[in-house]
């Protein structure tokens, strides 16, 4: 007897239910945060993927991927045209180009899936595990660009409550599987494969709402600095003294706190260049007994680099305290660029300032004050879901620093003040978040926002917060557990070929 064949919709249909699909997942993410379209675009493309070719998997993945990215990442275009210089037409090629080349990512994750589907048994099971590596895939590849995970949806939702054991991953499986039993329902009117996601989500009724403890008569009165520079002024050297000024008396006003924090490259200029400008206040600091950490630009000895200096994007303790930590993970075209040689001086983007930053010869940790440790992630950092887990694991709080000024009035700082609480959640610390125009907030360790200052003003925002104790699960046993559950469903889904 031979097999049925399934009916195809035509191929423009296809092409764009395949974007549409992929744009639809920003809509569940932050700011718009309407989840139930998480389990939308996961759906329709394992319809659209589950009897393609791998030739033509692969162009519905790249298609999804071309919306997915287009919709999730537009702000891009803003740092290119306003602060790159590029004329708009030139700021839209780039930003087209860098979205056509992350959607190779979900070709390559849709030809997999079509190789391997053809032999198992439950396609809907592979479609979940190659998804779920090729999340995983972006958190290093090529130094990662771990963005619009599906796990970021369920935030304030019962679900989040799954985040301290499996992490932002665990939840992008519990999202799968609820998006795969929703196709298979719809698709196939099939009942069972809704069985595991629906469990798994009535089972977070049943977790705890925290796992770590306060430490007890342990807190920081902790004060945010938001100067609210303007992106153009900042780099210009005539600017410097009048920046130093502002934050210096937004901060002078609070004599009786514990810590200061000023932004990422709150200081826009190396340490030695800024250091005669900023004694007297340093020294104002240790008198009182009051604690600075800010973000500057630091440079270091390499004669076998041009110029003969290496910078790194750093954070300083200052005050009752000195540390010192450099940034592990940095933006692509934003931090360094990549075939320097070649880009260099084709449009003023290739050449913003501080774009030459170089990663720490040596690991850096976590910073020390006092009988504190705090776990720092400067600005991108913070969307790596490993690297924040390795340094909150011993501390008592994780601190982030940020500038999106480069990205206006997009979705981005809304992304990105998501990703800060899902870290929060993931590790059961507060987290500390200072920016330069926003935003700036107090994150606790539920991932709530305890207080956030308004956007684009000068602002200070205070808060006691709290050192944290105890593990999470997931900061104990990382992907490993999801690693296991991944290779068992794997087997199972390999039995025979099938439906």
């Amino acid at each position: 007897m031979q097999p049925s064949r399934k009916r195809s919709l035509p191929p423009a249909l296809q092409a764009l239910l395949a974007l549409a699909g992929g744009a639809s997942i920003t809509l569940s993410l932050a700011p718009f945060n309407i989840w139930p379209l998480v389990l939308l675009g996961p759906a329709l493309l394992y319809c659209l993927q589950r009897h393609q070719t791998l030739r033509a998997a692969s162009w519905t993945g790249w298609l999804f991927g071309l919306g997915f990215w287009g919709a999730g990442i537009s702000w891009v275009y803003v740092s290119i045209e306003r602060y790159g210089g590029a004329p708009p037409w030139l700021a839209g090629g780039l930003t087209l180009a860098f979205v056509a080349a992350l959607a190779l990512l979900f070709a390559l994750q849709g030809a997999l899936f079509a190789r391997i589907a053809a032999s198992a048994r439950h396609r809907w099971l592979i479609f979940t595990l190659c998804w779920l590596g090729f999340e995983w895939l972006r958190s290093w590849f090529l130094t990662g660009f771990p963005w619009l995970y599906l796990g970021y949806a369920w935030l304030d939702t019962p679900l989040q409550r799954w985040a301290p054991l499996g992490g932002v991953w665990g939840l992008s499986l519990l999202s799968l599987l609820l998006s795969m039993g929703l196709a298979r329902l719809l698709a196939d009117r099939h009942l069972t494969t809704a069985l595991p996601g629906l469990a798994l989500a009535a089972a977070a009724w049943l977790l705890p709402t925290q796992w770590t403890s306060p430490k007890a008569g342990d807190a920081l009165d902790t004060v945010l600095i938001q100067p609210n520079i303007p992106q153009l002024a900042k780099w210009q050297p005539d600017n410097l003294d009048g920046i130093l000024r502002q934050q210096i008396a937004q901060s002078a006003a609070y004599a009786e706190v514990d810590l200061i924090v000023w932004p990422e490259t709150a200081i826009p200029a190396t340490f030695n260049r800024a250091a005669p400008r900023m004694t007297p206040f340093l020294n104002w600091l240790e008198q009182e007994g009051i604690s600075l950490i800010t973000g500057f630009p630091y440079a270091e000895a390499a004669p076998e680099r041009p110029g003969g200096q290496r910078f790194h994007n750093s954070l300083g303790l200052f005050g009752t305290g000195q540390d010192l930590y450099h940034k592990q993970r940095l933006v692509p075209f934003g931090e360094y660029v990549p075939f320097e040689a070649q880009l260099r001086g084709l449009i003023a983007f290739f050449d913003l300032p501080m774009s030459s930053f170089s990663l720490p010869t040596e690991h850096t940790g976590n910073m020390q004050l006092g009988n504190r440790q705090i776990a720092p992630a400067i600005c991108y950092e913070i969307a790596y879901p490993q690297l924040v887990s390795a340094l909150s694991r011993d501390a008592d709080v994780i601190l982030t620093v940020s500038n999106d000024t480069w990205f206006g009035r997009s979705i981005a700082p809304d992304q990105h003040l998501q990703i800060a609480r899902m870290r929060a959640l993931e590790n059961g610390r507060w987290v500390i978040r200072a920016t330069n125009n926003g935003v700036t907030a107090f994150i606790t360790p539920t991932g709530k926002l305890a207080s956030q200052a308004p956007l684009d003003q000068q602002a200070e925002l205070r808060a006691t917060v709290t050192m944290m104790s105890g593990q999470t699960p997931w900061q104990q046993f990382g992907v490993w557990p999801l690693a296991a559950i991944g290779v068992l469903l794997g087997l199972f889904a390999l039995r025979r070929p099938g439906a």
